[in-house]
């Protein structure tokens, strides 16, 4: 739809987007939350910028504060720009009413026609101790309904839900890489097709010479990255995984920074290393 428009600069040696579907190279923004993205926001947004957009997440609930007819007409104006949508992380909350009031989510969410339910549990599995075979079971209910179930893993205990642990001086707490691993690999044998990693004790809120980038080469020595979505809502850090792991790695951000990373993406702008080796004249 959008990736068939002519654009006026095309001659220029920029890399093109492929066309949506993609299975790589997957840009998720995230709508209401942090800020009110209203229905004629995103509209406008997506007329502009569809092309270059896969998935909006909502994050904390939000959808949930909205009246039915209200969110229909966000999920539709999504899947007019061939854009999916995600319900963010909310099961965690859900489940506190327990599990019939969790199918009854799920049930929903396919109604509403959403199209991926997150599966979060940081909260979960710090405050409830909530077992991972509990989230793969979740995981096989999500796809059984014929939705897409999206993991999230986290390397911090207690992750999630805009806690920001500044410095992490105090009450950080690391859980075994080697338990990391092993339940990124259980969610992909439960069904899942994409993973989304956190980014809170990865990225978020450290400088980066503090960065766990030893956990993300852990994961993608092991999975590779198109099995993987990271959190990248800082634009040091989008830039980080582009130019460090691939142009075509999926990455989570906020809806407000879609134009510098398409930018920093395809190759339009960037840092010195664009001009690197290059020969520059008007002859």
């Amino acid at each position: 739809m959008f990736g068939s428009k002519q654009k006026p600069f095309d001659f220029v040696t920029t890399r093109k987007p492929h066309e949506k579907p993609r299975t790589s190279g997957i840009t998720e923004i995230r709508g209401p939350y942090y800020s009110a993205v209203t229905a004629d926001y995103l509209k406008a947004l997506l007329d502009d910028w569809g092309e270059y957009v896969d998935g909006m997440k909502f994050a904390g609930g939000s959808f949930s504060l909205l009246s039915e007819t209200k969110l229909k007409e966000y999920i539709k104006i999504c899947h007019e720009h061939d854009v999916f949508v995600d319900t963010g992380g909310w099961i965690e909350r859900v489940l506190i009413d327990g599990k019939i009031a969790v199918d009854n989510y799920i049930s929903k969410c396919k109604e509403l026609g959403i199209d991926v339910v997150e599966v979060s549990s940081g909260m979960a599995q710090e405050v409830m101790n909530m077992r991972l075979e509990e989230k793969i079971a979740l995981v096989k209910k999500i796809s059984q309904m014929g939705l897409k179930p999206k993991p999230e893993v986290s390397i911090m205990i207690g992750a999630g839900g805009g806690t920001h642990r500044t410095g992490y001086e105090t009450d950080m707490a690391y859980r075994d890489l080697e338990e990391f691993i092993g339940e990124t690999r259980a969610y992909l044998e439960a069904g899942a097709k994409i993973i989304m990693v956190e980014s809170e004790g990865i990225t978020e809120d450290l400088s980066p010479e503090k960065w766990r980038t030893d956990v993300i080469n852990r994961l993608l020595d092991e999975f590779g990255y198109e099995k993987l979505m990271f959190e990248a809502s800082d634009p040091p850090v989008f830039k980080w995984y582009l130019k460090n792991v691939s142009n075509n790695v999926n990455l989570f951000i906020d809806h407000s920074q879609i134009v510098e990373f398409t930018a920093w993406r395809y190759g339009l702008w960037g840092d010195k290393d664009i001009w690197k080796g290059k020969t520059v004249s008007y002859k």
